[in-house]
Parts: C-alpha cells; structure tokens; sequence
C-alpha cells in the first residue's frame, strides 16, 4: 500500500483557528480523512478541522525555501 504524506497524528494542546474553506476542499478532507484512518488503524476518521493543523505543519515541515529563508532571518 502507498504510504500518506500524513502519519499519526500527535494531539498536542490546540489553538483556535477559524478559517473559510471551499465546499470541494472540505468534501476532499472528509475523504482524506476516511483514507487516513484506513491506513493507520483507526477505529473512526477523525474529523476534518482534526487533520488541516498537521497538513499545514507537514507541508512548511517540507518547504525547502521556506527553511532556507528561515533561517536567514
């Protein structure tokens, strides 16, 4: 099976973010999160707003300009 760019997700203490997302962007979320659960042996998907926070981290996490301009400042 292809592994996930998401893995196990770490529950950490959350903050409070409100954002706007489109209708087909959340539609695909509830899909990834149906996948997400599958491939790690979870019992339900976790809600959508569950999976945006480790999304975003992963992706600044694999942003080589990003860490590269980072660190320059």
């Amino acid at each position: 099976m292809t592994k996930l760019r998401l893995g196990p997700i770490v529950e950490e203490k959350p903050v409070k973010l409100s954002i706007e997302l489109s209708g087909a962007l959340m539609r695909d979320l509830t899909d990834y999160a149906k996948v997400h659960a599958k491939a790690n042996n979870l019992a339900n998907p976790l809600p959508p707003e569950k999976l945006v926070g480790p999304m975003v981290e992963r992706f600044m996490a694999t942003d080589r300009v990003f860490a590269k301009l980072r660190r320059r400042s």
